[in-house]
């Protein structure tokens, strides 16, 4: 770590100083301390005496130095490690996988509102809606992870499902590839391609009260603050409470959002720190009104419609959606020894939601005419999940090892009702009338008070051992999870729960193994092989095994790759493949009748390179590239063999990039390009939308007053307003959003 001594006598006489030092060979003791910046260490105790016994009583703080901490903690930070599930905190140079964490500074810059636009500056990510609502979801290698399968703190199920305020979080940690092992199963059934896991902020040694507010444009205001505290003789306890807001219309005409989000987080740690204990109390309420909705493609749609007009809205005033959640967690750490170590958490999460929502069809490219629903769905989740296990080191001979053994469960009860149209509206994509909300009077359950229609329980054990010789240079894991799946649906009644409409009870064993080979300290060569575990499907439709219940879906995946991590610059180049079964109905010879198998593929190949930090001083740079080829493979008669799967492009390209202006102090600049390459809209490979680029611009300024720091920011989001479909996803069409303006303030009191 790098510290810097502090000399308080004249300019003309620093050098002087300074020189004589070196000659005579003196060394002065530099002590560090947790602080916002710890790169700068205080004078020692000696020293500050000295300083008191001259300085007058009105001796201020060097607003010089105010501002070089407060630039500092404001500079974009993306870091090559994270919380990896069963294996704990893990530096990225040393384990077999790819993990990043982006921090609570690059959240604050990028004035990020949703977890989607933190996930912006990810190369390989990509963020699309959810089935016919406004919630978000993400891409990672070619494959979904839905809101529902997020993690927190390495927990599935505590997270809000739909949309994420990320003010909450200190970082948001993305895992490429498959986790299984690492993580469980997914209730969801998705983040088979990566994990997106989110760590709570804590209170720091230095206490800190922030205060922030900002506009978006068109007319969207918010306001957060964020104040942290640790208490005790040796700082055991500490709080920190964040409160966040936003209202207003955004950049899209006539779509206004509004979220709120409350945080209580406390810890306690032990005078000799072998005992640790955090629980962490959050509220959220996240909610969209006239939101502008993706749009499908009917079989008459010869060809993908041209955008609308950037700004367009053609939604309805009356689709919304509003999302409330209450959800926490509590984790225990204690040190048996220093070299065995016992944890637990418990997390649990009650969600609330409601929306009518309305999705456009088109049924004529050129024109844009097409037709409408409306659908009103209230949902509400309860969730507990928890995890307990013990770590320990020791040797065996020239071998060190690390032992993880433990498990998890999660249990998930979810209710839901809906009502519908009976009858489609008449809608245009480009010229879009504004109608009454319709008549939605086929109804399903109970509205004000949806029974239980799914419940789920997961249940997991697991074990590993990481072997480390040669110094360290080599490390060898190994492990495996046994996953027992029971899934139960019910059908909508109006007198609690209904009848069992299907029943799922299936287990699996996930292992893995990974090594890793230090050439030298700063880099690393590494190899995985990994699963992925979801829900296998249930035999639906006019098939002849109607009902029949098969076995989980195992993704498996094979990856290497380079590592180079110097501390303030890391890079990171992988290739891998991920295999993932799919299912399809297929005629059962010449009987006229349909048998439903477990038979198809989808295999998807590609190469990531990533690269994070200080290039040269003053100029730091975040982002890099994908390619990818995600095939068909073994599809019903053959029919898309070799064939592209929907929604996947064959390349991302991100770059950000932060310089700060040498001859004013304080400023900085920053720019970002996101280009994403061809995605195919239908398995036939016949409709595609085509590439598109965005550019953002954007600057800092970081001042003092009354000796306390400022930072103006503004930012302007795809500044040639451009417009594009962004995401395919699933065969429907996603339109990015327009030229967005966004100013915002932030002092530390």
């Amino acid at each position: 770590m790098r510290a810097y001594l502090t000399f308080r006598s004249k300019p003309a006489r620093r050098s002087h100083h300074l020189a004589c030092l070196l000659l005579a060979g003196t060394t002065l003791p530099v002590f560090a301390y947790a602080a916002a910046d710890p790169s700068i260490a205080p004078q020692t105790a000696p020293q500050k005496a000295a300083h008191a016994s001259k300085a007058p009583a009105s001796a201020t703080p060097n607003d010089e130095e105010i501002i070089v901490k407060a630039k500092r903690r404001n500079q974009m930070e993306v870091t090559s490690g994270g919380q990896l599930g069963v294996l704990g905190n893990k530096k990225g140079l040393d384990v077999p996988f790819n993990i990043r964490s982006y921090s609570s500074s690059l959240i604050l810059n990028q004035q990020s509102q949703t977890l989607g636009q933190v996930l912006e500056n990810d190369p390989s990510v990509r963020t699309t809606y959810g089935y016919g609502n406004f919630s978000e979801m993400f891409v990672i290698r070619g494959f979904a992870v839905n809101g529902d399968d997020v993690a927190i703190n390495g927990l599935y199920g505590i997270t809000p499902r739909q949309l994420v305020s990320p003010q909450l979080y200190d970082s948001v940690q993305v895992l490429n590839g498959a986790s299984a092992f690492l993580n469980g199963a997914a209730p969801g059934g998705s983040a088979i391609g990566g994990n997106i896991n989110l760590m709570f902020k804590h209170a720091t040694d230095a206490p800190i009260t922030r205060l922030s507010a900002g506009y978006t444009s068109s007319a969207m205001g918010d306001g957060s603050i964020d104040v942290g505290r640790r208490f005790g003789t040796d700082k055991q306890f500490g709080v920190r409470l964040n409160v966040a807001g936003q209202s207003g219309e955004d950049s899209i005409n006539n779509e206004y959002r509004h979220s709120t989000a409350l945080g209580a987080d406390f810890d306690w740690r032990s005078r000799d720190n072998r005992t640790r204990i955090s629980m962490d109390m959050n509220y959220q309420n996240q909610g969209v009104d006239g939101g502008r909705p993706a749009i499908f493609l009917s079989s008459t749609a010869t060809s993908v419609p041209r955008p609308a007009s950037p700004s367009h809205n053609y939604g309805q005033k009356w689709a919304y959606n509003d999302l409330n959640y209450i959800f926490g967690m509590l984790n225990i750490e204690h040190d048996l020894s220093k070299n065995v170590t016992l944890y637990g958490a418990f997390g649990a999460l009650h969600g609330d939601e409601k929306g009518n929502y309305s999705s456009p069809t088109i049924t004529n490219s050129s024109t844009g005419d097409g037709t409408a629903g409306a659908m009103y769905v209230p949902y509400s989740q309860t969730n507990e999940s928890t995890r307990a296990g013990v770590r320990a080191h020791f040797r065996t001979g020239f071998i060190k090892h690390e032992i993880n053994a433990g498990g998890s469960a999660l249990w998930e009860d979810t209710g839901a009702a809906y009502s519908m149209a009976l009858t489609s509206l008449n809608t245009n994509l480009y010229n879009t009338p504004r109608v009454s909300s319709p008549a939605e009077t086929y109804v399903g359950g109970v509205l004000d008070n949806p029974q239980t229609t799914s419940s789920t329980q997961l249940y997991s054990l697991f074990f590993s051992d990481t072997m480390t010789f040669l110094n360290g240079r080599v490390a060898l894991t190994g492990g495996f999870r046994y996953q027992n799946m029971l899934i139960n649906a019910y059908d909508y009644s109006t007198t609690g729960r209904g009848a069992l409409s299907s029943h799922y009870d299936q287990d699996a064993i996930t292992p893995v193994v990974g090594l890793v080979i230090h050439p030298t300290r700063q880099t690393s060569l590494y190899f995985n092989r990994i699963e992925g575990l979801s829900q296998g499907p249930t035999a639906s439709g006019n098939v002849v095994n109607l009902g029949e219940v098969f076995p989980p879906y195992k993704s498996t995946q094979y990856e290497v790759g380079a590592k180079y991590d110097i501390g303030r610059f890391s890079a990171g180049l992988a290739f891998y493949q991920i295999s993932q079964p799919n299912a399809y109905s297929e005629a059962l010879g010449t009987t006229g009748s349909y048998v439903y198998r477990v038979d198809g593929l989808q295999r998807n190949r590609g190469m990531e390179l990533t690269v994070n930090g200080e290039i040269l001083p003053g100029l730091r740079f975040n982002g890099g590239g994908t390619l990818i080829q995600a095939s068909l493979r073994r599809t019903a008669g053959g029919a898309y063999d070799g064939n592209t799967a929907i929604g996947v492009p064959n390349y991302t390209i991100n770059g950000n990039l932060e310089y700060d202006l040498p001859f004013l102090k304080g400023a900085t600049v920053v720019g970002r390009v996101v280009n994403t390459g061809k995605q195919w809209v239908n398995e036939t490979n016949t409709l595609h939308i085509p590439v598109w680029t965005r550019f953002d611009v954007g600057a800092r300024y970081t001042f003092t007053t009354y000796h306390k720091p400022v930072t103006l920011r503004f930012g302007i989001d795809n500044i040639a307003n451009t417009r594009y479909w962004s995401s395919a996803f699933n065969g429907y069409l996603l339109q990015g959003l327009p030229r967005t303006f966004k100013f915002s303030f932030t002092t530390d009191l």
